[in-house]
């Protein structure tokens, strides 16, 4: 009785496990860059109550044995790092990475991060730097004068100055 009740509440465990990745995912379904994950679980050791292959007391053998799990526990969860939908914003510093990679990011004590959310802005120096005010590695300044920002898919960022028709100037 009390192995039955074991098994049974390490199952409601992992599937409260489950529900709170899926809301998780759900919850942040509408913010930028974010990757869902999904739970990966696997069964708990078996005990044997019968071994199989026995003689009964009548002389017939025991087809096999009789083994009583102990449930099931969580094992990882996976972020799920497919491409993303792309919503188009007009802004030019709204950008988006084409399969794997990320954007480095340079934090207030010095150390780098990473991240998939590309809603960038300018701030009072006119550094390229997320909604948080983190600024990319390298950093990217856009000049005062700048009339156009373009990036090219290989991440080379470009900018037409004002005056300037038809060059444009490269600045990281």
């Amino acid at each position: 009785m009390m192995r039955a009740m074991g098994s049974a509440a390490a199952g409601m465990k992992a599937q409260q496990l489950h529900i709170d990745t899926i809301s998780n995912n759900l919850a942040n379904v509408n913010t930028t860059g974010f990757k869902r994950s999904h739970a990966e679980f696997q069964d708990l050791l078996y005990a044997k109550v019968a071994p199989g292959g026995q003689m009964t007391a009548d002389g017939r053998v025991q087809p096999g044995a009789v083994e009583v799990g102990h449930g099931v526990k969580l094992v990882s969860t996976a972020k799920d790092f497919s491409q993303g939908t792309v919503i188009s914003t007009n802004n030019p510093l709204d950008l988006m990475i084409e399969g794997d990679g990320f954007f480095q990011l340079r934090l207030p004590d010095g150390s780098l991060a990473y991240t998939r959310d590309g809603s960038f802005k300018l701030d009072g120096e006119r550094n390229v730097v997320t909604a948080m005010g983190y600024r990319l590695e390298p950093a990217l300044q856009i000049p005062l004068d700048a009339t156009e920002i373009s990036v090219a898919r290989d991440g080379t960022v470009s900018v037409r100055l004002q005056g300037s028709n038809a060059d444009t100037q490269e600045i990281g």
